[in-house]
């Protein structure tokens, strides 16, 4: 099919949803008059089927809101009072270069951060001329390492790159297991092979600390303390070995280390694991029994497992078990973190590092925002936020937004919405969605890469990410020859990575043609006869030890907080539409042995609170969540006449045990009954 048909006075086109979401969906978006009507899933693409979430089926709404920002705008009044002006492009783009010249001039390009994530997952959008304008200007650099940074780690250490099975082979999976993943709520097309899988008689197992949605579908579930993912996943290797549930001639081709680890595990007997987990022997037993003689077995490793101070060590954990039991190489056996190791493009060319002259730059971590924010002696004078909303999603809020608040900090936001993050800046700049852009998607899931074309015209003064680093480069005097190319010059030089097999024939006119194309993968350049690891084997000797299974739980925060995804939201995207907001409130669910010392009943407002803040929401009791550990679901963007705020008000900035990664679940408090009443 062509990238657009037309139906009567409709038409509709092909488009890539931009979420950072694993499903990566193909979309029919219908219009009429240059206006978005309709958004449904492409019936045609070989993943997608037709079938999308109701949180992008209402991307129309979301597109034509008339609260969207349409024409750049300046704060007037004090910075967190949304007091703005509208202002022309060529007074924006006149007030940043002199504010960056006068930055550098004084300070150094050191002192300008970029901020930034995926909440476009579009190459030229999110890390393509943004990285090139930073790179030039010799800017300080971020390590965004916000989501999957710790995990990463912990699979690459033994797996060698994020690279696992194609999920289309899932439906011939005879065991599922689903770990640390609310896949009902993230993960939908993963839900429908799952399905079509236990129809051929699988069995699906869930391994979270919460009933959720994906829990109760699952035909077995089990519910482990908080952190504790590791030792459960010792335990198990412990039982398979004891029980001779190991594929050694599997092992001797493809691992290495096993002696170390087998070493290591002997500690994790079913007593001690029982202690740890909060699962009782039986259940260990059972499950252990389930992955070691049930072939072929696929385990879905989830995010939030990463988002504890063992993160990496947890990831590392659980991806040794398919080689173990040597499900690499069978249909439907295997493990996936993620797949985005395997369509990698070629950074150099996109990025152009090598335009950044400044050897001495700082790195900032995205999760420490605040702190950098607030150091002296290595001062930030100017934020550019874009694709982001660090007044949202960024840990230890009250710290952020502290630092956000300084007169001598310039920050600019472009965005679509007046975010939070809008609240604290000096200029705000119109952004573009991506129904209005050129760009190519890739799935950190399943294996296709897409093409997304402009089914509308830039609406009002809104510009793309590409559209304003590139304009702003030549205001701010950068005639490098690369500022010069279009969208579709970074298209192509993202796909040429010769270095990649994946690649290989993958070209910008298949893509223009056909709207997607599945990576190159055969048998040889797939797990296991192509391990990315240095030796070329998955490796068993474990780099992360396992750790206790958090910090140090005191008497005056006794309960810890997990603060996981909303079904209708997808980290602070969609907070703001109010059809969706009317379909799930913000709660915190808690166990009534907790509640019950409380005084605290279903229905009351609650005050959750630790060193660091204090958030208000609404009780929900329920048994769906094990004693001392209390549950939230979603950011919620603040507001003041319901006194809500930020979750991230009371979540940590320490880092990962690997990769800088953020520890949002290693976060404890306690919870009391809201009186609105002065202490």
């Amino acid at each position: 099919m062509k990238g657009a048909f037309s139906l009567s006075r409709k038409t509709i086109h092909r488009s890539v949803c931009p979420l950072d979401c694993p499903d990566t969906c193909s979309l029919h978006v219908e219009t009429e008059n240059g206006k978005i009507t309709n958004v449904t899933g492409n019936p045609d693409h070989p993943v997608t089927k037709g079938l999308i979430c109701h949180k992008v089926r209402k991307m129309p709404e979301r597109v034509n809101d008339p609260e969207r920002i349409l024409y750049p705008l300046k704060r007037v009044g004090s910075k967190g009072d949304f007091s703005f002006q509208r202002i022309t492009w060529d007074e924006a783009y006149r007030e940043m270069t002199q504010r960056f010249h006068h930055i550098i001039s004084q300070f150094g390009a050191n002192a300008i951060l970029p901020y930034s994530f995926f909440g476009n997952m579009g190459i030229v959008n999110s890390e393509g001329m943004d990285r090139r304008f930073f790179n030039r200007l010799g800017s300080r650099k971020l390590a965004r390492t916000i989501c999957n940074a710790a995990g990463a780690e912990g699979y690459h250490w033994t797996m060698g790159k994020s690279a696992g099975i194609d999920p289309e082979d899932t439906v011939h999976s005879k065991l599922i297991v689903i770990w640390g993943c609310n896949l009902i709520s993230t993960n939908l097309h993963q839900v429908v092979y799952a399905n079509k899988a236990r129809k051929n008689g699988a069995k699906i197992v869930v391994i979270d600390v919460h009933r959720n949605r994906t829990a109760k579908w699952a035909d077995h579930f089990f519910q482990i303390k908080p952190g504790s993912d590791d030792v459960l996943a010792y335990g198990i290797i412990h039982l398979l070995i004891e029980n001779g549930w190991t594929d050694t001639s599997f092992m001797d081709r493809y691992t290495e280390g096993f002696e170390a680890l087998q070493q290591r595990v002997k500690e994790y007997t079913p007593e001690v694991v029982s202690e740890k987990t909060g699962l009782t022997i039986d259940e260990i037993l059972k499950l252990s029994k389930m992955y070691g003689t049930i072939s072929p077995t696929f385990i879905r490793i989830g995010n939030g497992l990463q988002h504890h101070v063992n993160g990496a060590a947890v990831t590392q954990a659980i991806s040794s078990l398919p080689a173990i039991t040597g499900q690499w190489g069978k249909l439907g056996g295997g493990a996936l973190k993620g797949n985005s190791g395997y369509a990698e493009w070629n950074t150099e060319k996109l990025q152009r590092p090598d335009l950044h002259q400044n050897p001495e730059a700082t790195t900032t971590n995205m999760n420490q925002l605040g702190r950098a924010l607030l150091d002296d002696q290595n001062p930030i004078k100017a934020l550019f936020v874009y694709n982001c909303n660090p007044a949202q999603v960024a840990p230890n809020q009250n710290l952020v937004r502290k630092g956000l608040l300084r007169e001598d900090l310039f920050t600019v936001v472009h965005d679509l919405f007046l975010t939070d993050s809008c609240r604290y800046a000096d200029i705000v700049l119109p952004a573009t969605s991506h129904f209005e852009n050129l760009d190519i998607y890739k799935s950190y899931w399943h294996l296709y890469v897409q093409l997304n074309e402009p089914t509308i015209e830039p609406m009002g003064e809104c510009k793309s990410n590409f559209t304003l680093f590139k304009e702003l480069a030549a205001h701010m005097g950068f005639d490098d020859a690369c500022f010069q190319d279009t969208e579709e010059d970074m298209i192509r030089d993202g796909l040429d990575n010769p270095e990649s097999p994946y690649l290989d024939g993958l070209t910008y006119e298949t893509l223009r043609d056909q709207g997607w194309v599945k990576l190159n993968l055969n048998k040889s350049t797939s797990v296991p006869e192509k391990i990315h690891t240095p030796s070329g084997k998955i490796r068993l000797d474990h780099r992360f030890a396992p750790g206790e299974r958090e910090a140090q739980v005191n008497s005056r925060f006794p309960l810890q907080l997990i603060s996981g995804p909303n079904h209708q939201f997808i980290n602070s995207t969609f907070s703001n539409q109010k059809s969706l907001q009317a379909l799930e409130k913000p709660v915190v669910y808690i166990h009534p042995e907790d509640a019950r010392i409380r005084n605290i009943e279903s229905g009351k407002m609650v005050e959750v609170f630790n060193e660091l803040g204090r958030v208000r929401m609404r009780a929900e009791v329920t048994e769906d969540v094990k004693e001392s550990l209390i549950i939230t679901q979603g950011l919620w963007w603040d507001d003041e006449e319901n006194d809500r705020y930020s979750i991230n008000h009371l979540t940590p900035d320490v880092l990962s045990d690997a990769g800088g990664g953020a520890t949002f679940f290693n976060c404890f408090v306690d919870v009391k009954i809201y009186n609105n009443l002065p202490e």
